[in-house]
Parts: C-alpha cells; sequence; structure tokens
C-alpha cells in the first residue's frame, strides 16, 4: 500500500487523454475541447498582467494558436500548470515588446468604411472630414488618438507623453473614437 502518492484527479486523466488524442491525430477540435476547459483560466491571466479586457481576450485566441505547436515540442505533465505557465510568459512577452497585441490602423479605428475607403475622387473630401471632427474633439481626446492612431504609440507612451494616466489615456482613445465616428456618420449624411 503507498501512503504518499498523489492522487489522480479525473480531470487530470481527461486532460491527458484529450492531450495525447492530439498529438496523435492533430485535430483541433480535440485541443479546442481541452483548451475550452482553461479559457477562463487563460483570460484571467490576460487580464491580471495586460489589464485591458479586449487585449486580454485577444490573448486567449493568440495563445491558443501558440498551444497548438508547443504541445507537440514540451513533455506536458500537468496541463492546466503548464497553460498557466504558458499564458502568463505570453503576456510577459507582449508587456516586455512594448506593444500593442494588434496594431490598429486608421482605417479600422473609426470602422466608417464610407468615409475611409472612398472613391479616388472623394478620398480628399474624406480626409478633410476627418480633420473637421478631430477638431470637435476634446484637446485631450485630440492628443490621445493622434498620439494612439496616427502617430502608432502604445498606451504607455501616450501616458508618458501626455501626463495622463493609463486609465484616462483609454478612457479619452475610446471616447474620441466614437465622437468621431458619430460626428463623420454625421457628415456624410447617414
Amino acid at each position: 500500500m503507498k501512503f504518499f502518492t498523489k492522487p489522480v484527479k479525473p480531470e487530470d486523466t481527461a486532460d491527458e487523454a484529450l492531450l495525447n488524442s492530439y498529438r496523435e491525430t492533430r485535430d483541433l477540435k480535440v485541443l479546442g475541447r481541452l483548451y475550452e476547459r482553461y479559457m477562463p483560466l487563460v483570460y484571467g491571466v490576460g487580464l491580471k498582467y495586460l489589464k485591458d479586457e479586449e487585449w486580454a481576450q485577444d490573448a486567449v485566441m493568440a495563445i491558443f494558436e501558440e498551444l497548438a505547436q508547443k504541445v507537440h515540442q514540451h513533455d506536458v505533465k500537468q496541463f492546466r500548470s503548464w497553460l498557466y505557465v504558458l499564458s502568463r510568459n505570453y503576456c510577459l512577452m507582449q508587456l516586455r515588446a512594448g506593444k500593442k497585441l494588434e496594431t490598429v490602423t486608421l482605417d479600422e479605428f473609426v470602422e466608417f468604411t464610407p468615409v475611409l475607403h472612398p472613391d479616388t475622387e472623394g478620398r480628399e473630401e474624406a480626409m478633410q472630414a476627418l480633420e473637421r471632427c478631430m477638431d470637435k474633439l476634446i484637446p485631450a481626446q485630440k492628443q490621445s488618438v493622434k498620439l494612439f492612431y496616427l502617430d502608432e504609440k502604445c498606451y504607455k507612451e501616450v501616458a508618458d507623453e501626455t501626463g495622463f494616466t493609463m486609465n484616462e489615456v483609454k478612457s479619452y482613445i475610446q471616447n474620441g473614437k466614437r465622437n468621431l465616428k458619430i460626428c463623420l456618420e454625421k457628415n456624410s449624411g447617414q
């Protein structure tokens, strides 16, 4: 009789079986079933380190893509613990890089395709409309939006340059984006 053995939990066995099945078949649906169990954990790690809901959601997707390859490269004993470390390392790498998880272009930023993708004749008019709408923003929003989207600076760089807190920067950008969209829609007659 063994007194000092660690009891095997049913989910550990199921995790191991799904992991082995994925390694043999490379069926992403199998890996997806396993990953789905731990998505709240990965999202929580993302929120803890990245401190932004959208970035944490993006991290959940990016980590799944990494996971599909890394499980073949590592000898995973306890999936949950290993996934936690993988998630934490991913988030730390994003923070060290000082980058947003996804670079947002001006075209994606306003999400108003007719104004940002007009035919050649309307491009100048659309850019003038954008400039007029930028001028209508309060100064803090205008400065934050310009630095973030046009100068492609990250939240931290915007905060450092303006003296605003990170929360203020995020708020100014979000509200400025919304106000620009409303202004552009009004000016386009929609």
